[in-house]
């Protein structure tokens, strides 16, 4: 995975919005382990663009909006937890 800065983003599921919480690069590592399937691209994400980025692993995976949602908070526990 290209080199990005550690990103810190506002950890809020409000409604509709989503937003990516924590070190998203060490999320999206941990995403790739999981789903080889992902690419680089696929997980690059720019702050205030979170739908985006859950649109492209919607695409890629052939799963809901809600269960890309469910995948990203499960890799968020487990970072929370290390």
């Amino acid at each position: 995975m290209e080199t990005v800065k550690k990103q810190e983003a506002a950890a809020t599921q409000e409604g509709t919005t989503f937003k990516i919480a924590g070190n998203w690069n060490e999320q999206a590592r941990e995403l790739q382990k999981e789903f080889s399937e992902l690419s680089d691209s696929d997980l690059e994400f720019q702050e205030g663009k979170e739908e985006e980025l859950l649109k492209r692993v919607e695409v890629k995976l052939n799963k809901s909006r809600q269960e890309v949602i469910d995948l990203i908070a499960k890799v968020q526990t487990a970072e929370k937890q290390n």
